[in-house]
């Protein structure tokens, strides 16, 4: 009775193995991984715009609009209830991602403000901070386009046969994915390099 109990369940093995469940498991944990470092990232942002908005405060305290925007993107943001489940949602995601990116765009509206204060730009702290900003962007993007490809696999691995009669059997689904406007969108870091003025801004000044 025993041997024929462990037959059963060497060939329930093999027959999951044959048909992608295990492939499923581990490429499932590898969108979670992927997740997470995405999130670990926006985080890091987030958790920059505090010391930046002091100190961009102490030499421009009269750019009040720009202050209001960025508080309210990160506010929203905040306001986001990030869950595991999160991921698989996608009105839930294309949420996260416009308040995600409304966020980005009003750090990149705070940077510019530097344009008009030279003695800003020439502090250290937020140099470091100008520094610390455009290599979180970067890593937003490299988790971002690692999290593209993972679900990418994923989603190819389930909805091909037979492995999408297995993926049916137990209950895995297409997970939706970040939506980009173009190509390039995921693979090119934001510039937030503003150290150098603009061509059209150094001829007016002539």
């Amino acid at each position: 009775m025993k041997l024929l109990r462990n037959l059963v369940l060497l060939l329930v093995a093999v027959g999951l193995t044959g048909c992608g469940y295990n492939a499923m498991q581990r490429q499932d944990e590898a969108v979670k991984a992927a997740w997470s470092e995405v999130l670990n990232q926006y985080q890091r942002r987030a958790d920059l715009v505090p010391n930046l908005v002091a100190t961009v405060k102490g030499y421009a305290q009269h750019e009040e609009k720009v202050f209001t925007e960025v508080a309210d993107a990160r506010a929203k943001v905040g306001s986001i209830q990030v869950t595991p489940e999160l991921a698989n949602d996608p009105q839930a995601l294309a949420k996260f991602q416009a308040a995600q990116g409304q966020l980005g765009n009003a750090l990149s509206r705070l940077m510019a403000v530097s344009e008009n204060y030279p003695n800003l730009k020439a502090d250290g702290l937020f140099q470091n901070l100008q520094a610390q900003l455009e290599g979180t962007e970067n890593r937003i993007t490299v988790a971002r386009q690692r999290y593209v490809q993972a679900v990418q696999q994923y989603n190819g691995l389930i909805r091909t046969f037979p492995n999408n009669l297995t993926a049916k059997m137990f209950g895995y689904t297409v997970k939706p994915n970040f939506s980009v406007q173009n190509e390039q969108a995921i693979s090119t870091a934001p510039k937030v390099d503003f150290g150098n003025p603009a061509p059209a801004a150094a001829a007016s000044a002539h």
